[in-house]
């Protein structure tokens, strides 16, 4: 069976906004998402965060690959959507670690897809 939708975020020494993308997620209304992290060996200690992070209010729905070193955003990236697709998910959301993206604009994506009949909503922080 599939599951709802996965939110995936590649981070490379991204320690210090893990803790404001974890929480601005925990107030969306939409229960049923996951987030999945992609970690390139970040020396900053990036990965132990998330482990703690997955002990907390995500158990569960926090999911962490961790790559051996630093194998660029665009790997990352087809790493998260070939993650997400052997997951089944239904929906697939890709979120920067230094969280340009707005967590609060989840739902409207969502939305778009789910209700509105769109196959792909594309956000970007230049547009209003």
């Amino acid at each position: 069976m599939a599951k709802t939708l996965t939110i995936f975020t590649p981070a490379y020494n991204r320690a210090y906004t893990l803790h404001l993308g974890y929480e601005a997620l925990l107030r969306q209304t939409c229960q049923d998402f996951e987030w999945l992290i992609i970690d390139d060996g970040s020396p900053d200690g990036t990965a132990a965060i998330v482990k703690e992070l997955m002990q907390d209010r995500f158990q569960g729905r926090l999911h962490l690959l961790e790559r051996a070193g630093k194998l660029g955003l665009g790997t990352a990236y087809i790493t998260g959507f070939k993650w997400a697709i052997e997951h089944k998910y239904d929906y697939i959301f890709e979120m920067d670690a230094d969280f340009s993206h707005n967590p609060d604009d989840l739902l409207k994506f969502y939305d778009a897809c789910a209700n509105q009949g769109a196959d792909v909503a594309i956000g970007s922080r230049y547009v209003t």
